[in-house]
């Protein structure tokens, strides 16, 4: 791949970047990027992936736009309230990126889709509201071998975890979903529109980093963020060798989907 002299211009803080260059940008553009999630995490994550250059888009939403959403899901605006997610996205990242391809998915992922709608991809951003959909990324993605970043906000405060095959996984930190009379969604206890941003712009960074061969990312460690103190902490820990998806005896060997769904469709 050669870059045109039109993408040397658009990507010419990365081309004079050091440590990045011509080859980490020609990584990003060959790469294949699946969002699950065109929301609140979601909305900050394709935005920069459509502007880093990732070649391919993917985007998985079975929501419809409302106005509740726009505190914080910054990819939709006032006139795309009834819209759907993926169609609203859509028109933002392509005029963002002309050359970005974007492939969309209107459909909530399910223990029956989840497979299909990841292995195509290169990387996968769970940017989801709810449990179930983050236990499926995790588990679909470790059995696809696929690297994947997760991310969850709540109220004032919100964490990162990145995985690529051979490292820990979600269920390594967390073995099983909290008991669904645990759970508090966005709906019910409100969030900080802004760590929506902040949080969403980790993932994007994260999938940059992973594709284009940088730095040192979120492998076997869970970044959390408080924005009430600013605090960022950085927690390490170890693959879990008893982990029932990643160990060494693995028993959960099919996907299987939680009670858990998106807080919108609640509504």
């Amino acid at each position: 791949m050669e870059l045109t002299s039109e993408q040397r211009q658009r990507y010419n803080r990365h081309l004079i970047l050091e440590g990045f260059g011509i080859e980490a940008q020609e990584r990003l553009l060959r790469s294949k990027v699946l969002l699950v999630g065109v929301g609140g995490l979601g909305s900050p994550a394709a935005l920069y992936l459509a502007a880093a250059g990732v070649g391919t888009i993917g985007l998985v939403d079975g929501d419809h736009v409302s106005l509740t959403n726009l505190q914080r899901q910054v990819i939709h605006s006032t006139p795309d309230i009834g819209m759907s997610k993926v169609d609203s996205a859509c028109e933002k990242l392509k005029a963002i990126n002309p050359d970005v391809n974007i492939e969309k998915h209107e459909m909530f992922l399910s223990e029956d889709n989840a497979a299909g709608l990841i292995r195509p991809y290169d990387f996968v951003i769970d940017g989801s509201d709810n449990f179930a959909t983050k236990y499926l990324v995790n588990d679909a993605c470790v059995m696809l071998d696929k690297s994947f970043c997760i991310g969850g906000i709540s109220k004032y405060a919100g964490q990162v975890m990145t995985h690529r095959p051979g490292t820990a996984c979600y269920r390594c930190l967390f073995p099983e979903p909290p008991d669904i009379s645990e759970v508090e969604t966005c709906a019910m206890v409100g969030v900080l529109g802004s760590i929506a941003g902040i949080l969403g712009t980790v993932q994007a960074t994260e999938t940059i980093k992973c594709i284009a061969g940088i730095g040192e990312p979120l492998f076997n460690a869970l970044l959390t963020f408080d924005a009430l103190t600013m605090n960022w902490q950085k927690f390490d820990f170890q693959k879990n060798e008893g982990c029932a998806l990643c160990g060494k005896h693995p028993t959960i060997t099919q996907l299987k989907e939680y009670a858990f769904q998106p807080c919108e469709k609640k509504k």
